[in-house]
């Protein structure tokens, strides 16, 4: 949900909730001790990164631990134009009058929120100057505009995700950023794994269906060294799951799930659908 202000600059985050007693656990399946490391990284309120490629479960992963936790969830988009006034706050006019608008972050440190800043690589140099008082031992943020300076409430977490094949001369975190956090490697999951989440996450997908699909999407990854910029995502996977359950015969299903959006490429286009097909073709 976004409020009028943050539609009007472009920043999306989620509003502060805390998990429903009756709800649903955000479905995750372990690949290795992540869950552990976060757990103990929250109890000392170590600030932590996430970091693995586009779709492999980090986001989810996070949700799932935040229920666990018990704690209210706030995930900021980063995108290039993203200030530190977007997530710290701004004065706005409402009426004749100015009044300070706190910003996603601001409002998870005051409430003792998780806040997420998903693929902060993408926002600007300034946004990620600001969260450094909130990494160290001080656990405190700088308003700048209002000479105020907050404690973080004792349940703040900040959390960053980072995806490492992204990172150029000119979109990286500074090494001064990245040692501030604890890092958790994230990776596609294994067969096994990858199988029961398709199950799980599209209900009704048969066990045969997907083996098919991830052994399909495991094939696709070995073009991510001869060309392709982004690897088959678990996510994809599970979008052609989705239409395929929706009645899409199974070759189209992953043509426009796992091919069309990740290459414009005609040679690696032509690639990816004869892998498609060696699996799926009668």
């Amino acid at each position: 949900m976004k409020t009028a202000a943050s539609r009007a600059r472009g920043v999306e985050h989620d509003i502060l909730q805390l998990p429903q007693a009756n709800s649903v656990a955000p479905y995750y399946e372990p690949q290795g001790a992540e869950v552990a490391i976060f757990e103990a990284a929250y109890r000392k309120r170590l600030p932590l990164m996430l970091k693995g490629p586009t779709g492999c479960g980090k986001t989810r992963f996070l949700e799932h631990m935040a229920y666990q936790l018990k704690r209210p969830l706030v995930t900021v988009s980063c995108h290039e134009d993203l200030t530190s006034s977007d997530l710290v706050g701004r004065f706005l006019l409402e009426g004749s009058q100015t009044v300070w608008q706190d910003g996603p972050l601001t409002r998870a440190v005051k409430a003792g929120a998780i806040c997420y800043l998903d693929e902060i690589v993408e926002a600007r140099t300034d946004s990620t100057v600001v969260i450094h008082s909130l990494t160290d031992h001080r656990r405190r943020l700088t308003i700048e505009k209002k000479a105020q300076e907050i404690d973080a409430h004792e349940d703040f977490l900040l959390v960053i995700s980072y995806n490492p094949g992204y990172q150029t001369v000119l979109k990286d975190l500074k090494p001064s950023t990245k040692q501030r956090f604890v890092a958790i490697n994230f990776d596609f999951p294994s067969e096994e794994v990858e199988r029961k989440v398709i199950v799980n996450e599209v209900p009704g997908t048969a066990p045969a269906l997907a083996a098919k699909l991830v052994a399909a999407g495991r094939k696709a990854r070995l073009l991510k060294d001869h060309g392709l910029e982004e690897a088959t995502s678990t996510r994809a996977l599970v979008y052609a799951a989705n239409l395929i359950n929706a009645g899409l015969d199974p070759i189209n299903a992953c043509q426009v799930a796992m091919v069309n959006p990740i290459t414009d490429d005609a040679e690696l286009a032509e690639a990816l659908s004869e892998i498609v097909k060696a699996h799926f073709a009668e």
